[in-house]
């Protein structure tokens, strides 16, 4: 159990001693820190565009089966569905 603090310590110091060494490696990127009209910083954005994209396609995929298999259980039970908006308008009147 001490020697691993110790390998423990020794590594947290050699981690320590590299980056007080090089600074300079330390700093943030021009994406954390700096430009934000840089090539990384506009290639971020559209990758969390990207994804954000995705993630709601996704989603509304879900979305569109639950209220398939919502149409097709009342379906199989004898009830008429219609989930169109002109139905659903005309039924709220």
């Amino acid at each position: 159990m001490l020697g691993t603090s110790r390998h423990v310590l020794r590594t947290l110091a050699v981690a320590a001693g590299l980056v007080l060494a090089a600074p300079q490696a330390g700093w943030a990127c021009q994406v954390c820190f700096g430009d934000p009209n840089s090539a990384m910083s506009i290639g971020a954005s559209w990758g969390i565009l990207v994804m954000i994209c995705i993630t709601a396609g996704v989603l509304g995929c879900f979305a569109r089966f639950f209220l398939y298999l919502l149409k097709r259980s009342r379906m199989a039970i004898g009830e008429r569905v219609d989930l169109s908006p002109s139905s659903q308008a005309r039924s709220h009147s």
